[in-house]
């Protein structure tokens, strides 16, 4: 039977989307929502069938699975990996073990982008201790947490949206393991590679974290007199290799001196650290310090931050923060200073005030009203978007975690029953609330994988699967299904690398299934294929989230990627045909 005009209205639609995405046109769920909508318009799909993909369990799990690991990232929860990554050599074999091996286990329990976000920072910081360019890491730190999405059924997305199609085809979907099969093989060859080979292959770029960043201030905290580290160096004390701080200047009676390795720490020492919002937070949790800073209200911990600028006219400016009486006449207290083309000196409540020094401000919700109305005094004032993490919840995150993994691999609950249940807990117990929880969800995402399904009906319904399906079939001859499952795989691939892992799992799965069933061979083996090729993004940096955050961290440029991921592009591909011929065909 010949295809309908919708067929082919769908193939141009396709195409002109693919064309858009390449060029770059728009936002990648701006553009996949606009063809959906064409289709719709023409009557190539039902709005039943359009938007069936928001309410696909898939969608579901994925929103619910981000709740999640916002939440058990806000606890804090993740703090041991200090210990545990932090490199114990100069050489990068052994560094890049200790790096990539936790990293991939831990991105098969949580979504990826938060557990690269937190590593960043620490790895530039591990760099400069070790004496490894930091470009020597960041792209196997990106890679790891890649190949490891695939130990888990919820270790990436594009594993949830194919096992959600899956279901909604009438298949029963992966198991929670499944994927394991090429996860495992993979994780170790691609550590190997980076160990031994491909860290030769990745530029030096030398120190690409620079203190003084944006944002950075300089704030206080006192040692106290029961500290575990009295008596020990810097270094011995875990104070020097910081990753979004660093202790820059230590106070000890009326003298101030610079921090060397080997400086030893004595109690009330009072330590100067430059860094972000989160670094003082994380700082004040360890034992042994505490906030010089006084509180507001010690009836209420996280009480909300403010950013001020102060004013070129103002009456603050050649005025130390003792002399204003600060806490008194704004009612908040200030948590650090950051002033643009040199460092602060001295103590916080000594230092005078010059127009432009930006103030850190913690307060109850009136210090945003009392100081927006003292316009002479400060240029600008804003709310400080960081939401402090709630780490006495921590355990409860973690134990919510644990549940939802075990509720699933046991099979206990359906996937999104389980992940939406957790999510259900986080919120519940306070591990997310507020502004935080606004933010888990990324919405783009959502919307890219909604409209891709609705494509992907459309690609089914009007016979376009089967029918390229029964094409590739037909071109390939008699060479089998393990030459098929190459195709197939090399195709979802490049369609990864050109628009979105998403995207090209939801297009190329109808066609897997077509070829499957016109081969007589195992289903499951063809959407693994087309589960890890949509993933496996190794060649740019826009292909897969994590290569474009750690690119600018690591001053990589374009072909960086290409040069050190093509031979992982190699391995992977032969890992997944090798895993799916030997337990599938």
């Amino acid at each position: 039977m010949g295809l309908t005009w919708h067929a082919y209205f769908t193939l141009g639609a396709l195409v002109m989307m693919v064309v858009a995405l390449v060029r770059g046109v728009g936002r990648t769920d701006l553009v996949l929502l606009g063809t959906l909508g064409l289709l719709l318009l023409v009557g190539v799909v039902t709005p039943e069938q359009a938007f069936e993909g928001f309410s696909n369990p898939a969608v579901i799990a994925i929103a619910s699975l981000f709740i999640v690991a916002a939440g058990v990232e806000r606890t804090g929860a993740l703090g041991f990996l200090d210990g545990l990554l932090k490199p114990r050599s100069s050489r990068p074999a052994p560094t890049l073990l200790r790096l990539m091996l936790p990293t991939a286990l831990l991105s098969g329990m949580l979504n990826n982008t938060p557990i690269v976000a937190m590593l960043i920072p620490r790895v530039q910081a591990w760099a400069r201790v070790v004496g490894i360019p930091a470009s020597k890491l960041l792209i196997p730190l990106s890679t790891a947490a890649i190949v490891g999405g695939w130990l888990t059924l919820i270790g990436t997305s594009t594993n949830v949206v194919v096992h959600g199609l899956l279901l909604s085809e009438g298949l029963p979907g992966f198991g929670f393991f499944d994927l394991a099969w090429v996860g495992i093989p993979a994780v170790i060859l691609v550590t190997a590679y980076y160990s031994l080979l491909g860290n030769k292959l990745l530029p030096d770029r030398g120190d690409t974290s620079l203190p003084g960043r944006v944002r950075d201030y300089q704030f206080e905290l006192s040692v106290l007199p029961d500290a575990p580290f009295i008596g020990k160096t810097v270094e011995e004390a875990g104070l020097r290799t910081l990753g979004h701080a660093y202790l820059a200047r230590v106070r000890r009676g009326g003298a101030v001196k610079e921090v060397q390795p080997d400086t030893t720490l004595l109690p009330d020492d009072i330590l100067t650290f430059v860094g972000n919002v989160q670094a003082h937070d994380a700082l004040v949790r360890r034992a042994g310090l505490e906030r010089k800073a006084p509180m507001v209200d010690a009836g209420v911990p996280d009480l909300p931050l403010v950013e001020a600028v102060v004013a070129p006219n103002s009456d603050l400016a050649g005025r130390t923060l003792k002399e204003i009486g600060f806490r008194e006449e704004y009612g908040g207290v200030v948590l650090g200073i950051q002033r643009r083309g040199s460092p602060v000196k001295g103590g916080l409540g000594r230092v005078v005030l010059s127009p432009g020094d930006l103030l850190l401000l913690e307060g109850k919700p009136a210090l945003f009203q009392r100081l927006s109305a003292r316009k002479s005094d400060f240029a600008l004032v804003s709310a400080h978007d960081y939401v402090r993490p709630a780490a006495r919840r921590a355990p409860l995150s973690l134990a919510i975690l644990f549940a939802m993994i075990a509720l699933v691999a046991t099979g206990v609950l359906p996937l999104a029953t389980a992940t939406f249940a957790a999510a259900l807990g986080v919120v519940i117990t306070g591990c997310l609330r507020g502004q935080a929880l606004g933010k888990a969800i990324d919405v783009q995402v959502i919307l890219v994988i909604a409209a891709a399904l609705g494509l992907g009906k459309a690609v089914e319904s009007t016979g376009l699967a089967s029918a390229a399906a029964h094409e590739i079939v037909g071109l390939a001859g008699a060479v089998g299904p393990v030459v098929m499952l190459i195709i197939i795989y090399a195709a979802a691939n490049l369609l990864a690398e050109l628009i979105t892992n998403k995207a090209s799992a939801v297009l190329m799965l109808p066609i897997a299934l077509a070829v499957a069933t016109e081969l007589g061979s195992d289903w499951k083996a063809f959407a693994v294929a087309v589960t890890i090729a949509s993933a496996a993004s190794f060649l740019t940096p826009v292909g897969y989230q994590t290569n474009l955050m750690v690119m600018g961290a690591g001053g990589y440029r374009y072909t960086d990627y290409a040069r050190a991921g093509f031979p992982v592009s190699i391995i992977v591909m032969v890992v997944t045909v090798m895993a799916c011929t030997l337990v599938w065909l």
